[in-house]
């Protein structure tokens, strides 16, 4: 027998991060994806951290409460660019690609639906490493970000509801609760996920009626274990659901699909519904669930449709930009320390799954498959390029 050589782990050296943070330029886009407290706490092991001027106003933070965090504020934007690690909540621009440096770490989310080719193409030239936060998973399988910021969207469909049934000229004057001897507000959601989950908390805890709809037995349990309490859950059989509709006072759209949202809710349905009845259509990003629903601003965010309200504004999340901005946070710095501690993004996405997981784009090649077969472009598997 041949003497072999003993392999002993090579033990992990800390690294420190240079983290950039630009302005958000996309529209309607207010949240930052560090708060001054994250701030503070990756400063304090060491890490430096430099923000564009200005880019935490929309969120209510201020550059001084930054700077008092220990990040450098500068005006630059090709600065800001210029960092080893970009951190945007709204994928870069193509424009933004280009002030770069070669080899950078872009943390950010993708939004599949609305990429072009180009943007991979900019990504490819410049030899980027992109993580996408929404891919990114935890412990238990699941998706973070994407579970955090549809709670916020489910809780403020219910919220922006209770708005629009106040509205002067078609609004219906009622209460979104249960006063006594008063019927109390009928609310449908489509749907079953944590959007969903969170929509029939908020609504029931304001006390009003609920009544669930989905094609998933499984989803309408797990539902109705975590409110801890039965309510009317349905098959979506159109009968059923039409009778739903045309009883309650606020419609919501909380459907999932792999690549656009069914319809589920015709316009002849739509046209059944009571005059000044309200339809929040949370799943708009994706398509929108209800046949009548058209994409809408925050600055402009309803349409009246078959005496119907609609509010159809893709990027719930964003009109609570701070709440949404402390969710991020808390999910991303975690990442960063971890990351820094495992010795930088190489070896901490060979530890870690859930956030080798989250990345689409390795050295300017493309890792995820289904964002190739979306587009057409080579894919490469990551595991065969981390050992």
């Amino acid at each position: 027998m041949l003497p072999q050589e003993e392999k002993l782990e090579v033990g992990k050296q800390r690294s420190n991060l240079f983290i950039g943070i630009p302005k958000e330029t996309s529209y309607q886009e207010r949240r930052i994806c560090l708060t001054p407290d994250a701030v503070t706490s990756l400063t304090a092991h060491g890490h430096r951290v430099m923000i564009e001027a200005g880019a935490g106003l929309s969120s209510s933070y201020t550059d001084k409460e930054y700077s008092d965090a220990g990040a450098e504020i500068t005006n630059d934007t090709k600065k800001v660019f210029g960092c080893p690690v970009i951190l945007k909540v709204e994928p870069p621009t193509v424009k933004e690609i280009e002030m770069m440096n070669q080899q950078t770490l872009i943390i950010s989310a993708i939004q599949l639906k609305t990429q072009k080719k180009e943007y991979f193409e900019a990504l490819t030239s410049k030899k980027i490493t992109a993580l996408a936060f929404e891919f990114i998973k935890d412990e238990d399988g699941s998706y973070p970000a994407v579970k955090s910021l549809s709670e916020i969207a489910g809780t403020a469909s219910v919220l922006i509801a209770s708005e629009l049934m106040i509205n002067q000229k078609i609004g219906k004057g009622l209460l979104l609760g249960n006063i006594t001897g008063v019927p109390p507000t009928e609310v449908v959601i489509v749907g079953a996920g944590t959007v969903a989950e969170y929509a029939a908390r908020t609504a029931l805890g304001l006390g009003a009626n609920v009544k669930v709809f989905d094609n998933s037995i499984n989803k309408l349990r797990r539902l109705q274990n975590n409110l801890n309490q039965r309510i009317f859950t349905s098959t979506i059989q159109e009968k059923v659901l039409l009778k739903a509709l045309m009883r309650c006072d606020v419609a919501i759209g909380a459907m999932r699909g792999k690549e656009r949202t069914p319809i589920v809710v015709s316009e002849t349905m739509v046209e059944h519904m009571k005059k000044g009845a309200v339809i929040i259509d949370v799943c708009i990003d994706t398509g929108g669930c209800f046949e009548t629903s058209e994409i809408t601003t925050h600055e402009k965010p309803t349409f009246i449709k078959n005496n119907v309200i609609h509010y159809c504004v893709p990027n719930i999340p964003s009109r609570y930009s701070k709440t949404a901005s402390m969710s991020i946070s808390n999910i991303i710095s975690p990442f960063l320390l971890q990351m820094a501690e495992d010795g930088g993004i190489e070896s901490s996405i060979r530890c870690n799954y859930g956030l080798k997981h989250g990345i689409y784009f390795y050295h300017g090649l493309l890792t995820n498959r289904s964002i190739a077969d979306w587009f057409n472009i080579p894919f490469r598997d990551i595991n065969l390029l981390i050992f």
